[in-house]
C-alpha cells in the first residue's frame, strides 16, 4: 500500500514548493518521517507516492490530540 499526495500546479510558486518537498523528503531519510517512494507529473499535479501511514494526515491527527509543550518539544526533537 501507497498514499498519493496530489499538488497542483497551477503557479509558480506552487512548482517550487512541489520540488522543494520532492527534494527534501528524497534526501533526508529517517525512520520518523513518512518515506519517500516516487513522483509523477499527472496533467497539472504532482503525485507524491509515499509510504501508507494508517491514522489519516498529521494535520488530522493534530487537530484530534492535545499536546502539552514538553510533549510537543519531544516530538520536534525526535
Amino acid at each position: 500500500q501507497v498514499a498519493i499526495k496530489k499538488m497542483a500546479l497551477q503557479e509558480e510558486m506552487c512548482e517550487e514548493l512541489a520540488v522543494n518537498e520532492i527534494v527534501v523528503m528524497r534526501d533526508n531519510r529517517n525512520p520518523n518521517i513518512v518515506t519517500y517512494l516516487d513522483s509523477y507529473l499527472v496533467g497539472a499535479e504532482v503525485w507524491l507516492a509515499m509510504e501508507f501511514m494508517d491514522g489519516g494526515t498529521l494535520c488530522d491527527v493534530l487537530r484530534a490530540v492535545y499536546l502539552e509543550e514538553g510533549q510537543i518539544g519531544a516530538v520536534c526533537r525526535e
